[in-house]
């Protein structure tokens, strides 16, 4: 970085995907205002060139919440700007899925931002909820209507009202996760998983991902605009040519 402060991200980008390391061991990987500007400029890549995304932590921590001395500071102003919820919308809305790998506690705005991926793998050190009520404040960064999404309402206000986390065998179970792995096999996990997204249509794909996004009253038609510019890509003429013609053999 240009200033001269460490970075908190690592980032290692390849053909089809970028792997983002959170990187503050001395916080605990804890989501400062620093990791949120980088995270935008790994965003702004990935609106110009879509490719999946790998979220992961360093240290055994995927994200131990925001950071708790900046967050002390911050102001009714500091609320309404969204500082995080932003970043983590933005996240959620990249072109083509996004993956966090979770190792060890993904607590308060750690589990916020993991809960704005599109899949969530663990291992079974894994802990994630959020406790921000404890600390007198609102999960303001997506917790509220996504997780209800995700895991259901009754579920959902046991983490955020009453503070419950769950362990990796948990969040497997009501699926906020949908596989656990050693953590020593944790990136080999997501990458076989963005393997398997990667050898699909990346158009098809990114297609597919709006239209989940979309809202209930914009359906079917989302979907029949999105299956019109498919019918006329080249690439749906191609795969469906070869799987014509492989099963002529």
């Amino acid at each position: 970085m240009t200033d001269g402060t460490p970075a908190t991200l690592r980032v290692e980008e390849s053909a089809d995907r970028v792997v983002v390391t959170l990187d503050r061991p001395e916080r605990r990987n804890a989501i400062d205002q620093r990791m949120v500007d980088e995270l935008h400029e790994v965003c702004a890549a990935l609106e110009r060139d879509p490719r999946l995304l790998i979220l992961t932590g360093a240290g055994g921590v995927f994200a131990s919440g925001a950071d708790i001395a900046e967050l002390r500071e911050r102001t009714a102003a500091d609320a309404r700007r969204g500082i995080n919820a932003t970043v983590f919308t933005r996240i959620a809305e990249l072109p083509l899925p996004v993956i966090a790998a979770i190792d060890g506690p993904a607590l308060g705005g750690g589990a916020e931002l993991a809960y704005a991926a599109d899949f969530r793998i663990g291992t079974p050190r894994l802990r994630i909820g959020n406790p921000e009520t404890g600390l007198g404040i609102i999960a303001a960064a997506g917790a509220l209507w996504r997780l209800p999404r995700l895991i259901g309402e009754p579920l959902a206000k046991e983490l955020t009202l009453a503070g419950r986390i769950l362990t990796g065998e948990e969040a497997l179970a009501v699926h906020l996760v949908t596989a656990l792995y050693e953590p020593e096999e944790l990136l080999a996990g997501a990458h076989a998983l963005a393997d398997r997204i990667a050898t699909n249509d990346p158009l098809a794909t990114q297609l597919t991902k709006s239209v989940l996004h979309a809202a209930p009253h914009e359906h079917p038609h989302a979907e029949q605009e999105a299956q019109a510019v498919l019918f006329e890509s080249p690439e749906k003429k191609r795969r469906m040519t070869e799987f014509l013609e492989r099963r002529r053999r």
